[in-house]
């Protein structure tokens, strides 16, 4: 078994900061894609950022210029760096992880959530 726990969200005034958090941990032989996706209330979960293994990145239109991500392949952990917050980036984000638990056996695996709102 793989958990994935977020960490980061909470208040933000809009143009402000917010850096997310999201560490694997459990039967993991390798990470493949990590990524965030986001939820608002009342709208279908969808993409804001992926990385690859080999470090290539895809983000939403609405997080290109604002958003960076990362990962540390060592401590099995993704970034999300929000910057110049928007109101309407309010939701609640989930950590997306594609895991390799034994060679030839991949799964997909979520985290809960964490809670990002921009509001002054």
């Amino acid at each position: 078994q793989v958990q994935l726990v977020e960490s980061g969200g909470g208040l933000a005034q809009p143009g402000g900061s917010l850096r997310l958090s999201c560490v694997a941990s459990g039967s993991i032989f390798s990470i493949n894609a990590m990524g965030w996706y986001r939820q608002a209330p009342g709208k279908e979960r969808e993409l804001v950022a992926a990385i690859t293994s080999g470090g290539r990145t895809n983000y939403a239109d609405a997080a290109k210029g604002r958003f960076n991500i990362s990962r540390d392949d060592a401590k099995d952990t993704v970034y999300l760096q929000m910057n110049n917050l928007k109101p309407e980036d309010t939701a609640d984000y989930y950590c997306n992880a594609v895991v390799v638990v034994r060679p030839g056996h991949t799964l997909n695996y979520w985290g809960k959530g964490t809670l990002v709102t921009v509001a002054s």
